[in-house]
């Protein structure tokens, strides 16, 4: 290879790398989550000694996407890429050959640069001032001991993240006058999302933005599991750390009485609780330990829900994990508790969390961290599992002792070490090693029945083993077994809900029916089959495929497929129905079904309401899991319009919703510029939910258009729906502001 070239390569859907030998540059254009661990399969991340020290190659640039959010997913995570350049290269080891005063470079539009900035020093330090650890209800001598630790842990004072870190906005490139980045080589934006490097006369285009219905794939493949629900059980889903190449990060699933409750969510838990059988519809709530990307990233898979989940974490950590998940997002803190439904849990106490008990505890590390000591009760007394991630080792901890003004009193430290050596029947522990996390030789004696080592990117030593066991993805550890039927009594509650009047004896006449499991890959029903029965789904993930609009949604729980045959002896599917991972449905019979309706004096207004659902279902913004009961209040709110050809919809009173059922409708800027064009099954109008001012668009009707309008106030309160609209609105408004800023004449 010449060192004057310029050599790329894609490295995933919406991920390329560019190498400038000459220039000594490696950009690594898109970061989405794990991206580092696709870059080591590719080996463009890879082991090598230099000048006898071993570390590793990488990028040394970043250019961002113009989009935060690309096809539900976080298109920007820069935060492990960033640790990589600076601790696994060396760029900031003192005395290391790669620490040469040269800073690592974010490039993108102002934006998505300073959220970068503001998230990775939130992913770094957590609560950053004494004053925000005292806000969480912590007393001034913890929270002056805890900072004493923060400060320990970054080897001297808080620094801004621009004393590590170069940026570069490129925000005045729209014009696609090339920006210089360093050594000679340029960067300009040539569209939404692309861009062009250039160096020596040579350059390079590069499409940042990912195809519809694309989502960034796993950097590993997991598999496909089915398992009983138990009374208390730990599935394990994942013992790696962010830096293991072929296994998810560290991160549990309890189960408690039959329900699912999530230990952190690190990049990917979309995929691995595919590989689970697990719908995400079906996980009740989430137990945050802390708010490094490796058990941070996978938030927004969490909000693909049709419900907020139940975010279990005590003010520290939930403090900490708002500021940076809002700081990626440039939302206000408060709209955290928008997506997830809080519940803050009391340090070194037992909490009562819908039966499971629960006692979060404080462990040493550069971000506001706890571990949970989890625990029911059977005939023989308590069973407990101990989740300690992430640790400190007693050596990094014990040299934080002493009597100076920055140092820990004795008390402080034992009193973490007696809560690591707590005993409990199963303990998952972190034993990563190096300055931030755990080593097994500090629990050679500890109690417990049962440990597993786990947060590792390489095999467990000799000696470990010695010590603990491995676990792998898919292995359940029964605590409690359950001799109860969960899945049965899940449905009761739904249709319960869903059928507030029906008797109790009625809806057990309807779970008499049989459940059929499915296993992944698996096609429930193809689009042009007719079908005389209706089924619903219980568990696992269903995907509909409509070929016709192009369409590709995740069922939830509940979901009914093939309800038209209610109303006529047959009904022809317009959609496939394919099994993503091991799910089970339920089948009705269509007269027995039917039969019940008529009981409950449904019948009629449901098939009123059919024909509002079926199109709902079908769109992209309320099809993904939005359950049957969502679908059923929205449809209740719709109000048909018809709007004529030429005509300006109103779009000034709000909140309101348009949704596109017929024809086109023109979306341009106060110059008439088109912005898009909005076909069937598209929505307008989220503006209206997200800002109070008027946003200078027109909706304009191109040819005669059929219109759903939905006024309903709530309706950010269906998280997946909240995501897709804000999705919309942000990229939206970036293209306006665009358009403005070029002064492209009007089409």
């Amino acid at each position: 290879m010449k060192r004057e070239e310029i050599v790329w390569m894609n490295v995933m859907p919406g991920v390329f790398w560019i190498q400038i030998p000459k220039a000594e540059l490696s950009i690594l254009c898109g970061c989405p989550g794990e991206v580092v661990k696709h870059l080591m399969h590719q080996g463009l991340i890879r082991k090598v000694n230099k000048e006898g020290i071993e570390c590793e190659t990488g990028p040394n640039v970043i250019l961002l996407s113009e989009v935060l959010v690309q096809n539900g997913g976080f298109a920007n995570l820069a935060e492990f890429p960033i640790l990589q350049m600076l601790y696994r290269q060396g760029m900031i080891l003192p005395g290391h050959p790669n620490n040469t005063g040269v800073k690592p470079i974010l490039i993108g539009s102002s934006a998505q640069v300073r959220a970068q900035m503001a998230y990775i020093h939130r992913g770094r330090f957590g609560l950053v001032t004494r004053e925000e650890i005292l806000a969480c209800g912590v007393d001034e001598s913890t929270a002056d001991n805890m900072m004493k630790i923060k400060l320990k842990f970054n080897f001297g004072p808080i620094q801004p993240p621009s004393e590590l870190i170069d940026t570069l906005e490129i925000d005045k490139a729209v014009d696609k006058k090339p920006v210089p980045i360093r050594n000679g080589v340029t960067v300009c934006r040539i569209g939404f999302n692309r861009y062009r490097f250039a160096f020596q006369g040579r350059k390079t285009d590069i499409d940042l933005n990912l195809p519809p219905n694309t989502l960034y794939p796993p950097a590993y493949s997991l598999g496909h599991y089915r398992f009983q629900r138990q009374y208390f059980a730990i599935l394990h889903r994942g013992d790696g750390d962010g830096w293991s190449a072929n296994r998810p990060s560290t991160g549990s699933i309890i189960m408690f009485q039959g329900r699912i409750f999530l230990v952190d969510a690190g990049p990917g838990v979309f995929y691995n609780m595919i590989a689970l059988g697990i719908n995400i519809s079906e996980v009740e709530g989430i137990f945050h330990t802390h708010n490094h990307d490796d058990h941070f990233a996978g938030l927004p898979a969490l909000i693909h829900s049709d419900h907020r989940l139940k975010y279990f974490a005590t003010p520290l950590v939930r403090s900490a994990v708002a500021k940076k998940f809002t700081a990626l997002m440039s939302l206000e803190e408060k709209k955290f508790g928008q997506f997830f439904e809080i519940c803050d849990l009391t340090l070194d106490t037992w909490n009562d969390c819908d039966g499971l008990e629960v006692m979060p505890l404080y462990s040493p590390h550069p971000t506001e961290t706890n571990i949970f000591l989890f625990r029911a009760m059977d005939m023989d007394g308590y069973k407990t599992y101990a989740h300690w991630a992430d640790l400190s080792s007693y050596q990094v901890i014990d040299h934080m002792v002493g009597t100076g003004p920055g140092d820990l009193p004795v008390s402080f430290i034992q009193k973490i070490k007696q809560d690591y050596g707590r005993f409990a029947n199963l303990k998952k522990l972190d034993v990563g090693g190096g300055l931030i996390h755990g080593v097994a030789e500090d629990f050679r004696q500890d109690p417990s029945d049962r440990l597993i080592l786990a947060h590792l990117d390489r095999k467990l030593t000799n000696a470990e083993m010695e010590i603990g066991s491995e676990s792998f993805f898919g292995a359940l550890d029964v605590l409690i077994a359950g001799h109860q039927n969960y899945v049965h009594h899940h449905v009761f509650d739904y249709l319960r809900t869903f059928f507030p009047g029906a008797t109790n004896s009625q809806i057990h006449m309807l779970l008499n029916c049989p459940i059929i499991e499915y296993n992944a890959g698996t096609i429930l029903h193809r689009s042009g089959e007719t079908t005389d029965h209706v089924d619903m789904v219980l568990s696992g993930t269903v995907a509909y495929w409509g070929s016709a609009s192009g369409t590709i949604n995740h069922l939830s729980l509940g979901s009914l497929i093939g309800e038209g045959t209610l109303f006529k002896k047959q009904e022809t599917l317009k959609g496939t129905y394919r099994a993503v991972s091991h799910c089970s449905i339920i089948r009705f019979s269509a007269e027995l079904f039917r039969t019940f309706l008529a009981h409950n004096h449904l019948l009629t207004h449901m098939e009123v309401l059919l024909d509002k659902i079926g199109f709902l279902r079908k769109t992209w913004l309320f099809g993904e899991q939005t359950n049957f009961i969502s679908l059923w209040t929205l449809s209740r709110a719709i109000e048909p319009l018809s709007i004529l050809t030429g005509e300006e919809i109103a779009v000034r009173s709000g909140p309101r919703l348009w949704l596109v059922v017929e024809g086109k409708v023109r979306v341009c800027d106060a110059t008439g510029t088109l912005l898009e064009m909005i076909e069937v099954g598209g929505f307008f109008g989220e503006h209206t939910y997200f800002s109070l001012a008027d946003f200078p668009w027109q909706f304009q009707a191109e040819g005669a258009v059929e219109l759903y309008s939905l006024q309903l106030r709530d309706l950010l309160e269906i998280p997946i729906v909240h995501w897709k609209m804000l999705e919309v609105f942000e990229r939206r408004k970036k293209t306006a502001n665009i358009l403005r800023n070029t002064a492209r004449p009007n089409k």
